[in-house]
């Protein structure tokens, strides 16, 4: 799907040829002088559309303008959550018709939250199809985002340009069944995003894991087929000098439990335990169409965890690669166990900051359902630039504690640390066990087992955090030029 920035007054839209003319209308907004304002004030006043926010009517040939179809959308107060409900209801009404352009035509009050309608659109125009033949994607080939004046906002549109073409990816390799998204398949995804000018990929297997020291990953992925992969992403956009920011990502592409087996109802959504790695792709291939000046890595730790002759049993221990050593006594805690190497992996980089994102618990699902991420932070700044990223996309977090006392069901007497203590505080105390591992570098956490993906008859990916995350490092650009 393209997408367009024009400079378009309502006049100008009036007269434009188009399939569908998107109108977004907020309670109170004042209206230029012309056909539309005059269509707007009759709708209104005879009570066939108000400005509620996700409010729509639809014109089939409307008398005197220039597009086949146009839609009026109700905004409510104008707000970004408002806008992307709006586009949203807007793109919905259209779906069923063969609509191949869309114009959506914002006004000067409303380009604020321009990133956030191109997005809503993006989202609410993407279709499955990759191992559904029946599917069918949408007409739409073309999405015009129409502004009063264009050129302020060239860059506000190339970021979203390059967060819809991360968040696509996301959600994509998100969606795809673990037999057509193996940790290999991440492995050729990295390698196609690489081919990108500032971007390089290195790929490792069990002998360099192994020799590497990597026990905990390892030990995960023993019992599988599907042999695992290391990936090693850079984004070099920026001197030498300027120390990166590092992203990890949980790439279980199938979640058995292992040993301590999943119940049999849901489990085919194990196949999104990967939208952590997921999410790093996604935001390295926002990345390399943005190209800011900034230097960034990405580690994705990916296999599968199954059960079988060779699997990690409750009660083993392993030796992870920072020498620590772990008692497993629940082998579905096992996001953890790949993510601790990864992150002592991270410390050769000598970064500004380390994330991590990870469908990881759901505990965090219990504590705050699918709206917010759960973020655990060891530094204020970082915490505060990435809760700042997650308002401005709508891509929200919340900010958790890391009390010590919450570390203290993780003693173990055969280990140094156990990977899981009992269910109180379960995201919390997995977030605990990770920052063992992170001692050394700023450290945030991103727990997203509740935002990660939909259930029931909205099923799949929804391709965050790439939008947060994307609008950190963003940030993290103008700060390093001062």
């Amino acid at each position: 799907m393209i997408f367009e920035l024009q400079s378009l007054s309502w006049a100008k839209a009036a007269t434009l040829k188009t399939d569908a003319l998107l109108v977004l209308v907020a309670e109170g907004q004042k209206q230029e002088v012309g056909l539309l304002s005059s269509m707007l004030d009759q709708a209104q006043k005879t009570g066939d559309f108000n400005s509620s926010s996700g409010q729509c009517m639809l014109w089939w040939k409307p008398p005197g303008l220039a597009a086949l179809r146009l839609v009026l959308v109700g905004i409510g107060k104008g707000r970004a959550q408002d806008v992307r409900q709006g586009v949203a209801a807007g793109i919905s009404a259209l779906k069923k018709s063969k609509s191949s352009s869309v114009t959506l035509l914002l006004q000067a009050a409303q380009t604020e939250h321009l990133v956030v309608a191109a997005q809503a659109a993006a989202d609410s125009a993407y279709v499955y199809t990759a191992t559904k033949p029946s599917a069918k994607a949408l007409s739409f080939k073309k999405i015009i985002l129409g502004v009063p004046q264009a050129a302020p906002l060239k860059a506000s549109f190339e970021l979203a340009k390059a967060q819809i073409a991360g968040v696509s990816l996301a959600r994509e390799w998100g969606n795809r069944p673990a037999n057509h998204a193996t940790p290999d398949h991440l492995a050729q995804v990295a390698k196609q995003i690489a081919k990108h000018s500032r971007v390089s990929c290195e790929v490792l297997g069990l002998k360099e894991v192994t020799k590497l020291g990597m026990g905990s990953f390892a030990a995960v992925a023993q019992a599988s087929a599907q042999p695992l992969r290391f990936i090693v992403l850079k984004y070099k956009g920026a001197a030498d000098s300027q120390a990166p920011t590092v992203l990890v990502g949980k790439g279980i592409t199938f979640d058995t439990g292992g040993i301590s087996l999943k119940s049999g109802p849901g489990m085919d959504e194990m196949k999104f335990d990967m939208c952590g790695a997921a999410s790093v792709l996604g935001t390295f291939e926002a990345l390399a169409l943005l190209q800011p000046a900034i230097n960034v890595v990405g580690l994705i730790a990916a296999c599968e965890n199954m059960p079988g002759g060779k699997a990690l049993k409750p009660g083993d221990v392993v030796t992870s690669m920072s020498g620590q050593t772990i008692e497993i006594l629940n082998t579905d805690a096992e996001g953890r166990l790949i993510l601790c190497d990864a992150l002592t992996y991270a410390k050769r980089f000598k970064p500004s900051a380390v994330i991590d994102i990870a469908t990881l618990t759901g505990a965090c699902v219990i504590a705050l359902g699918h709206l917010r991420s759960g973020l655990y932070a060891t530094d204020e700044k970082l915490a505060g630039a990435l809760l700042a990223a997650g308002e401005r996309t709508l891509d929200l977090c919340w900010r958790m504690p890391l009390d010590e006392e919450y570390a203290e069901g993780l003693k173990s007497n055969f280990a140094d640390v156990a990977n899981i203590a009992d269910r109180s505080a379960g995201s919390v105390t997995a977030a605990k066990f990770l920052q063992r591992f992170a001692t050394d570098f700023p450290w945030a956490h991103l727990d997203i087992a509740g935002t990660a993906w939909k259930s029931g008859a909205a099923k799949g990916a929804t391709g965050r955090p790439v939008p947060a995350l994307l609008s950190y490092l963003v940030s993290q650009q103008a700060i390093a030029k001062k």
